[in-house]
């Protein structure tokens, strides 16, 4: 029986676990190095008062808004299924799925919404890839954030993940956010392993995370057709063979 190649993973906990046992139900063994941990910021519960609807971008976000509210059944617009489904497990009643990205959200925002009807409240961490509030206020919105959580970024790889890099031991990486392939990156350089990562594919959720790779070589960069997790571990192939390289970054 051919053994299939470790898969990195290094999105954060505990979504990496979840993609840890996809990948386990296919066949593969994984390797998991959180590029971010997610820390709650303690606080007093949420004002809501005059709020017509939340907007939730990410499942981090999700929990700390349950963790500062005991409110369930203000409007949610939420980034994405996932988001979606995390909130409604959480006991939000009235929840709405909006595109897998920000801009898609601020749409769906000026769909749903009305300016003048109240306020928009982004829960959001202490960093955002793209902030749809500005977006919101120029299309005449009352809108703003309330910074619920940190991510923390690492400050080197573990023992284990150098050892098993080292060895030519990853076949496949998985990487969910810019912010976190910039960490990969980094941390990767610093360590003296470009060389490692140039016989590594790298998976991308989006072209926005791929563009995050640029300055290291690996052996095909591969992005997903959707921002989805099981679009991204589509472009795992099913048997123990590794597929010929594409070639170049972005292919």
């Amino acid at each position: 029986m051919t053994t299939l190649p470790i898969v990195l993973v290094t999105r954060p906990r505990p979504e990496a676990e979840e993609t840890a046992a996809h990948l386990e139900r296919l066949g593969y063994p994984c390797l998991l190095e959180p590029m971010l941990e997610i820390v709650p910021l303690a606080g007093p519960p949420l004002d809501l008062g005059g709020v017509q609807a939340i907007l939730v971008t990410s499942r981090n976000g999700a929990r700390a808004l349950a963790s500062r509210t005991t409110e369930r059944g203000s409007p949610v617009l939420a980034v994405g299924e996932a988001t979606a489904q995390s909130l409604r497990a959480l006991g939000f009643r009235d929840v709405t799925a909006a595109g897998g990205t920000a801009a898609e959200l601020t749409d769906k925002v000026r769909r749903a919404c009305e300016a003048g009807k109240g306020a928009l409240l982004h829960v959001r961490g202490d960093a955002v890839a793209t902030d749809p509030v500005p977006l919101l206020r120029g299309a005449g919105f009352e809108a703003r954030s309330a910074v619920l959580y940190e991510a923390r970024t690492p400050s080197a790889f573990s023992a284990h993940l150098e050892r098993t890099m080292r060895q030519g031991a990853i076949g496949y990486a998985l990487f969910f956010s810019p912010r976190t392939t910039r960490t990969f990156v980094t941390l990767a350089s610093a360590a003296g392993l470009s060389t490692a990562c140039a016989e590594i594919e790298a998976c991308c959720l989006s072209a926005a995370v791929a563009a995050a790779l640029d300055g290291m070589r690996w052996q095909a960069v591969r992005v997903s057709v959707r921002p989805e997790q099981d679009a991204l571990l589509a472009l795992l192939p099913s048997s123990g063979e590794r597929r010929g390289s594409r070639g170049a970054h972005g292919q």
